[in-house]
């Protein structure tokens, strides 16, 4: 475990928290809204177990990471990804995002290329683009983000309440793909989170990824769970086959938002074929999952 700098914040540093496991292929792990690093146990356990190196790191805001007010958008939280990859001089690196995470990886090989990344993994997406506008009729209405804002601001307990009810689907999931403990932990770490990102971290949702997404050239695999109530697939995943060159995406049925935790045994053998073998390995360990 270790911390870098990436910013300052009047006289405070602003340190982003990180952990570097294993060894072999590098592949680094970006967690969603409002979580951290340690949410993608499920898959870290895999990808040690696989041969991988693991770099998981808390976004700004969230985790052990500072928490400022400032650099709540994806140029900043990119840049210091970009940052966390040249201080640890990573290359060949496989990128994978979950929710909020996709952002980084999208906005990050649109803006920094792909010299350092050699394949891209998106769980639960949140590109292309979520708001509702005349050139974007598939988006949702602006209205619906600012009472999700006003009530963080108002109630963040509560809000996050409610948040992750639907982030695992608990009325038909749980208690066999979500225990109430697991529920539990999940509050507990958005709970020490940043206040501030709470409610700054919305804005950055509609973000408009659709330009970046075409200069995606690393061969790329999108997981999205079919009943995922946080980023509904038709309106994210199911329009990336248009956006993206090397893409396959595959829907994860039943899959709420974080398949990461309630799926694994269909995440993980897919998520590590592709490491394995690329596009390539898909169809065959779809078949196997689908199977077993």
């Amino acid at each position: 475990m270790g911390f870098i700098t990436v910013d300052k914040e009047n006289s405070t540093n602003i340190d982003l928290y990180y952990e570097d496991l294993g060894s072999g292929q590098p592949v680094v792990l970006i967690h969603g809204y409002p979580l951290n690093g340690h949410s993608w146990e499920r898959q870290t356990k895999a990808l040690l177990d696989a041969g991988y190196r693991v770099i998981a790191y808390d976004r700004r805001g969230w985790g052990q990471s500072s928490q400022p007010t400032t650099g709540h958008d994806y140029d900043t939280y990119t840049a210091d990804l970009n940052e966390l990859l040249e201080q640890l001089e990573l290359t060949e690196i496989a990128l994978c995002g979950f929710s909020m995470g996709t952002g980084e990886v999208v906005r990050y090989l649109g803006k920094y290329g792909s010299d350092r990344v050699d394949r891209a993994v998106l769980l639960g997406t949140i590109p292309p683009f979520l708001l509702k506008t005349d050139d974007n009729p598939e988006g949702v209405d602006g209205s619906v983000f600012e009472g999700i804002k006003e009530a963080a601001i108002k109630d963040r307990y509560a809000w996050f309440k409610q948040f992750f009810d639907d982030f695992y689907n608990v009325d038909k999931l749980a208690p066999e793909r979500i225990s109430d403990q697991a529920w539990q932990a999940s509050f507990n770490v958005a709970c020490t989170g940043s206040a501030y990102s709470s409610y700054a971290c919305v804005d950055t949702w509609l973000t408009d990824f659709r330009e970046d997404l075409p200069k995606i050239d690393v061969p790329t695999l999108v997981l999205h769970g079919t009943e995922d109530r946080i980023l509904p697939f038709e309106a994210t995943a199911g329009r990336l086959p248009d956006l993206i060159d090397e893409v396959e995406v595959v829907p994860v049925e039943g899959g709420p938002h974080n398949i990461g935790w309630t799926h694994p045994e269909v995440v993980n053998p897919l998520l590590t074929a592709f490491l394995e073998g690329g596009l390539d390995a898909i169809d065959e360990a779809r078949s196997k999952v689908t199977s077993a």
